[in-house]
């Protein structure tokens, strides 16, 4: 056997053991589709669903019902629950959609700058007006890779400090809002997001949580704390999650404005928690997925990622004393706990 041949065969051989990619690209197929489809309010976790109550919800035909919950089970998502109609997830169902978050947000939620990318490499202003992002791909898909990877660092810091009041900037749908809320009965929450139905959603979710009298939720851009700063009043704890990226490099005074605003608001000893992306990490484990995360931002964003010692530098200007750098499970992530 030539070593030409001998080459081939071990390609061969890694191909056909190619791991997990498989399972993944399958199941995030099958959960976006879902997502789409209205119908993974129904599969969660904690509860039991079957076709009728998945084509009633999502106002889908019950024959199509079937066949998609069929499919699932097949696919180990799902699994039979007592009788042959009814379905529950599998108990590892949150790390499957935790997986999966990557491969929707990598391809999809950015799918304009892959489909577009030449566009955007020789009229980068054009394209970034005809070919925005879909903001609830973006949301979704980021919610998935949060949920294991840098959403409980961040809740743990913010329940450690035990707040009596929260303010969260950028806050979406205000899930940490309400979690923290629920645990802390006499707490008080003000969650700031630019974004209209997320806004609306999180409103509901507060009530429904029982702790809608206790959150505000205001519609309006984290760079309006710069000129007024009456939300983060009497803040225990304030907590920005991949947000503050979004103002650098053209608004980075706006930035280091709300980061002096932030400090000054909070009681002493309290503390800002910012969860956010580091460019072009080279250890093994971040290396690639920093590398897409940043030439996304940097290409086509045209925004740009602060370094973990750019970031102790800023909040060390803004006025706070001490700086921690947390480490996260997301590859490019890093939690920055600054205390006033």
């Amino acid at each position: 056997m030539t070593l030409i041949e001998q080459s081939g065969r071990r390609l061969a051989t890694e191909i056909a053991q190619s791991g997990d990619a498989p399972d993944i690209a399958a199941a995030a197929a099958f959960l976006e589709m879902g997502d789409r489809l209205g119908v993974l309010d129904v599969i969660t976790p904690g509860r039991t669903f079957d076709a009728e109550a998945v084509a009633a919800h999502a106002e889908l035909p019950h024959d199509a019902a079937v066949r998609y919950l069929e499919a699932l089970e097949s696919a180990g998502l799902i699994e039979r629950a007592g009788r042959a109609d009814l379905f529950r997830t599998v108990e590892d169902f949150d790390v499957i959609q935790h997986r999966a978050g990557y491969v929707s947000w990598t391809m999809n939620a950015n799918r304009p700058f892959i489909e577009h990318a030449r566009e955007f490499f020789t009229d980068p202003l054009s394209a970034r007006q005809r070919y925005p992002r879909d903001g609830r791909e973006v949301a979704v898909s980021s919610q998935w890779m949060g949920s294991l990877a840098f959403y409980p660092a961040a809740l743990e810091r913010v329940l450690a400090a035990e707040p009596t009041r929260v303010t969260d900037l950028g806050a979406g749908t205000c899930r940490l809002l309400i979690e923290v809320l629920q645990r802390f009965p006499e707490s008080t929450g003000v969650g700031l997001d630019l974004d209209g139905p997320a806004c609306r959603v999180a409103e509901r979710a507060a009530g429904q949580a029982g702790v809608g009298g206790r959150l505000t939720v205001l519609e309006r851009p984290i760079q309006s704390v710069a000129d007024d700063p009456a939300p983060l009043a009497g803040s225990d704890v304030i907590h920005a999650g991949f947000v503050f990226h979004d103002m650098l490099p053209d608004e980075e005074d706006i930035a280091d404005k709300v980061l002096a605003n932030c400090r000054d608001a909070l009681r002493p000893g309290g503390i800002m928690a910012i969860t956010d992306a580091v460019p072009y990490l080279r250890d093994e484990r971040e290396r690639r997925f920093s590398a897409m995360v940043t030439y996304y931002h940097r290409e086509f964003m045209r925004r740009r990622l602060l370094t973990a010692e750019e970031w102790t530098d800023k909040l060390h200007a803004a006025g706070f004393t001490e700086v921690e750098t947390v480490t996260l499970g997301f590859p490019t992530g890093r939690l920055f706990v600054a205390t006033r």
